[in-house]
């Protein structure tokens, strides 16, 4: 399909032309049907009906694997939902999910089980007429998850009240109980339904379900007595056993053990990985409480469960005759105090027959064999009337029983959960009755589709055109018909006297229905089919295929209600009742399953499996084509395509193509049917591709729906251009508006609050220069009124000012000049402001540092304006020693010894006599001093012989020490001197304890010489460090004065 724009007189055109090859759509999926379309290459389309080869199986499964691998699991054909089982939980069935699809059209929304049950509902509500919903498919294809979630959505999205809600909570727990007595793990499920359901939901005129009842269909009954290989019985035998407490085990006289009981042993299976069976049967408890069983309606029900399994435990032995016994009597008198019955009597109905021929009974003794197929007959027929009566008693717990409601009001929507078409190696009776009851189904499902188009057609006033389809009544007549069906044969041959047998039936359906297109034998078959029949099979040709049943057991199956009639009524106490055979008695519920179905609208969900494997992902191909086979679903679209494959109400189609023609765009004023018709013509499409209805248009061809859908895409991008363009200009044009409307208020709010602040501003200031320049007149006087505001604004300014200008350190001593009012106080916060930095200052000084102040404190107290070079000290820090270790001569520390030395400096002595100066070091020890030349220790000088210490006022290094002369080593005074002196001497005052001891003297000192002689030093000031011997014989010292005081 090739799609051209081009320009006309006043709008854009849009043109369609059909070519051989289709148009690619974009990636987007949207809601709707028709947008959807446009991904049909990734995605496949979500109506087989708009499949372009809608007669190619192929491309029927190829939309199937699309749909599948995107994991969109639901797809129409037509109203039928095709539904896939995914084998995994998919995020679709959310309380969002119901609310998306309640009310809403069905094609408004993408398929799903939910559009199906709303239509249902919706249509049930507008037309009050009752609708049914039809679910079929293979055993693991999701059938009973489709049931489920049909009864979830009514049960969430329908009205409710405390009723309501009671009748919503029995509906939806009939089925853990259904499902654990009628369902059973078998190779294609772990919880496969044995049985066919149908259920009807009653509604009350609001819409809220008030009831309900259901009918079981053909319980496989076989499985309570034999299973295959990875098989199991039913689940309540195994949740009984699993879960069951001690008490009421014992009381039924069972065993915590599977293995114990041959009923649940032949299939080899008693465990699954995915069955929880302890936790199954306490929510089966549960729902049986909740549907409303009493206590000893509960109990008899295990009873007869127990009984069953204990049933399959009777042993038999052989007499000689060939009679056979009984060989557990154990069992017996476990089943006569369950069932309720007497021992002898049960004894003898499981080891004879009973013939009534003519009105007379004769007992005549069954063989082993016999006896053995009588047990299981039993075992089955009470299996199978507990089934029934456990449903009619949840039906009795859904009926409603209110006398006030008017049943002619109320609406009904059925659901049906029933098998599919089943072909197996072996098929039985019981496929049989499967496929009998499927193809009346499909015979009603045909009858009722071609209806429904030929009405549709009718209403509309298009000419219905006759459909060639296949008519399956051949079939089902071969099955039903009186006097000459299959199921008539059954019965004749089973009620006949003489030795009835499975191969007397067989004979006798080859010379009745031996000529039927549609049945075959292996002695009416040529010699090729004769290879794949068996001689005790026959041949159907279903509508689905063929199918080979055996006949080995048709005649025991169809009399299990009449061969121990006697067993069953004395169980049930219906002593008075004649039961029909299996087979007619199927056939009469089938037809009356048709009549039901007849009185409703029907909706139909098919259910597939994609493997065998339960894997999600997998998708067999082969399995899958069976299935479509046997569903009837190539059928089902054929019929649905013999007309037309898509039509929509006028208003939908023009509302959603309109914009592909410039006559019907933006609004079309005239009638909806003209629109369209000028719509169709302006697209091109032709005479045989289109039919007007009444209400709606009808497509013939899906690839003309495909190629609107792709003209509407591209139409999409220049609609959107122009709706953007326009909507810009709009949207910008009424912001500017706004917003100038806007500014100018906001222009003329805000003058008006600045005119009031600046006039509100000026007031305030001349009142404070009034009252401030009031103030400055009253200063002096004591605080009024007049000069408050001016004393406080004095306070605050020095206040502020003292908060900008703080001192820093302990050493700033500047502060502000405090107004005479603020002296006092000031003070006050000068004193608080040196205490706290002090505070702070100490509370930070390491040990370290605190000792290096207390010598800059001792030399303070000795030196401060009294030693012109000490404050050229102050900033430099006192060291240790001026020595290191390598300074001082080795020979000298090994005199030293151990003896520690707390700080040495380089000193130059002078000679008492010529003051000859001589390079030395004077080391501070603990208890002297000592005066060292390079190797040799010259003199030691004790502390407490120490007199004093004597030291001029000017900047020069000399000091003396002062000795005592009584002491014979010392040989006098030592005059020293030293570029550290004031460190020097605060590190002897220290050392020594001699703070009080240093003298400073003003001209000179005065020391003493060896035998009692002195000498003197003489200080002068001058320009620069001179030091030597006058000639008045003193030691002349000259230095320069730094500082003046």
């Amino acid at each position: 399909t090739i799609i051209k724009a081009q320009k006309g007189p006043s709008k854009d055109i849009v043109k369609i032309v059909h070519v051989p090859s289709v148009a690619v759509g974009s990636d987007g999926i949207r809601v709707m049907m028709e947008s959807a379309l446009t991904a049909r290459d990734r995605v496949g389309v979500q109506d087989f009906v708009l499949l372009e080869n809608h007669t190619s199986e192929v491309a029927f499964i190829e939309n199937l694997r699309k749909r599948f691998k995107e994991n969109l699991i639901y797809t129409y054909i037509g109203s039928v939902l095709v539904s896939m089982n995914p084998y995994k939980d998919l995020e679709i069935y959310t309380k969002q999910h119901m609310d998306r699809y309640r009310g809403v059209n069905f094609y408004e929304v993408s398929p799903h089980i939910y559009a199906v049950a709303d239509n249902a509902y919706r249509s049930m509500r507008t037309e009050r007429r009752d609708q049914c919903i039809l679910i079929s498919g293979e055993s693991g294809a999701g059938k009973t998850e489709a049931s489920k979630k049909v009864l979830q959505y009514y049960a969430i999205t329908c009205p409710a009240s405390e009723h309501v809600q009671t009748v919503k909570d029995r509906l939806l727990q009939s089925n853990p109980v259904l499902e654990a007595f009628g369902n059973a793990k078998t190779l294609r499920n772990d919880n496969s339904s044995r049985f066919g359901k149908y259920m009807d939901i009653q509604f009350d005129f609001k819409g809220a379900p008030v009831g309900g009842h259901i009918i079981n269909y053909l319980l496989e009954k076989s499985r309570v007595v034999h299973q295959s290989h990875g098989e199991r019985n039913f689940h309540i035998f195994y949740q009984l056993i699993e879960g069951g407490e001690d008490d009421l085990l014992r009381r039924l006289g069972l065993e915590k053990n599977a293995q114990q009981y041959q009923y649940l042993v032949k299939g080899n299976c008693p465990k699954v990985s995915s069955i929880n069976d302890r936790n199954d049967w306490k929510i089966v408890r549960k729902a049986l409480s909740v549907i409303g069983f009493t206590d000893d309606e509960v109990e008899e029900l295990l009873n007869i469960i127990a009984s069953v399994l204990h049933l399959g435990n009777v042993q038999y032995g052989g007499e000689d005759s060939g009679s056979a016994y009984i060989t557990t009597e154990t069992q017996i008198k476990y089943l006569a105090r369950l069932l309720g019955v007497d021992g002898t009597v049960l004894k003898e109905a499981l080891t004879h027959k009973k013939i009534i021929a003519k009105g007379e009974e004769l007992m005549s003794p069954l063989n082993q064999e016999q006896a053995a197929s009588a047990r299981d007959a039993l075992s089955k027929a009470i299996y199978g009337r507990t089934f029934t009566w456990l449903v009619n008693k949840i039906n009795g717990s859904l009926a409603f029983k209110d006398d006030s409601f008017n049943s002619k009001n109320a609406s009904v929507i059925g659901l049906l959960d029933i098998y599919g078409f089943e072909v197996f190696q072996n098929n039985s009776f019981e496929q049989f009755c499967i496929n009998y009851c499927n193809e009346k189904l499909q015979q009603l499902f045909i009858g009722l589709c071609l209806k429904s188009e030929q009405e549709e057609y009718e209403a509309e006033g298009i000419t219905w055109e006759p459909v060639q389809y296949f008519n399956n009544k051949i079939i089902c007549d071969l099955v039903e018909e009186k006097f000459k069906g299959i199921i008539s044969i059954l019965d004749e041959e089973c009620l006949r006297p003489g030795d009835a047998s499975d191969i007397t039936f067989l004979e006798k359906l080859e010379n009745t229905v031996g000529g039927h297109a549609h049945f075959l034998t292996h002695k009416l078959a040529d010699g090729k089919t004769r290879k794949v029949m068996g001689r005790e099979e026959f041949r159907l040709i279903h509508y689905a295929g063929e199918v080979n049943y055996n006949v080995n057991g048709h005649c025991l199956l169809a009399l299990l209600t009449t061969g121990f009639s006697h067993i069953v009524t004395a169980w049930l106490d219906l002593c008075s009742c004649l039961f029909s055979l299996a087979a007619t008695q199927f056939k009469y519920s089938l037809a009356k399953l048709m009549e039901i179905l007849m009185s409703k609208e029907p909706s139909y969900v098919r259910c597939i499996k994609p493997n065998d494997a339960k894997q999600a992902g997998r998708f067999d191909e082969v399995l899958i084509r069976h299935q479509v086979k046997y569903l009837g679903l190539m059928e089902n679209l054929r019929v649905r395509r013999a007309g037309f494959a898509y039509r929509r109400r006028y208003e939908t189609f023009l509302q959603r193509y309109k914009s592909l023609c410039p006559d019907t765009w933006p609004n079309w004023d005239g009638r909806l049917v003209d629109g369209v018709s000028t719509l169709v013509k302006h697209l091109g499409y032709k005479p045989e591709e289109y039919k007007l209805g009444r209400t709606k248009i009808f497509i013939r061809f899906p690839k003309t729906l495909f190629a609107t859908e792709d003209a509407l895409e591209v139409r999409k991008h220049s609609l959107a251009t122009k709706l953007q363009s326009s909507w810009k200009g709009y949207s910008q044009k009424t912001k500017y508006r706004k917003m100038r409307q806007s500014a100018i208020k906001i222009q003329a709010w805000w003058r008006g609050i600045l005119a009031c602040r600046e006039a509100k501003r000026r007031r305030e200031a001349a009142n404070t220069i009034r009252r401030f320049i009031k103030g400055f007149i009253y200063r002096h006087q004591p605080r009024c009124p007049e000069n408050e505001y001016f004393l406080d604004y004095v306070r605050y300014s020095f206040l502020m000012k003292l908060h900008r200008s703080l001192p820093k350190t302990v050493l700033d001593k500047s502060w502000p000049t405090p107004p005479p009012s603020l002296i006092e106080a000031s003070e006050q916060l000068r004193k608080l402001c040196m205490q706290n930095m002090v505070w702070k200052y100490c509370k930070n000084i390491n040990l370290e540092w605190k000792h290096q102040l207390e010598q800059k404190m001792v030399a303070s107290e000795i030196f401060k304006d009294k030693k012109d070079n000490y404050p050229q000290s102050v900033p430099k820090l006192f060291v240790g020693s001026r020595l290191n270790g390598e300074d001082i001569n080795p020979k000298v520390q090994q005199t030293l010894g151990n003896e520690k030395m707390k700080y040495a400096v380089p000193v130059t002595k002078y000679d008492r006599k010529g003051y000859k100066a001589r390079n030395r070091q004077l080391l501070l020890m603990a208890n002297s001093a000592i005066i060292v030349e390079e190797a040799k220790l010259k003199q030691r000088i004790d502390y407490s012989s120490l007199k004093g210490i004597s030291v001029s006022s000017l900047s020069d290094g000399m000091f003396v020490l002062h000795v005592a002369c009584e002491d014979n080593k010392q040989k006098g005074d030592v005059v020293l001197q030293s570029e550290h002196v004031i460190e020097a001497l605060t590190k002897v005052a220290i050392c020594a304890e001699k703070m009080n001891s240093i003298n400073i003297n003003q001209g000179s000192i005065k020391f003493s010489v060896a035998q009692g002689k002195e000498g003197i030093i003489d200080f002068t000031s001058g320009s620069e460090l001179l030091i030597a011997k006058a000639k008045n014989g003193h030691l002349s010292v000259t230095a320069p004065r730094l500082n003046s005081r």
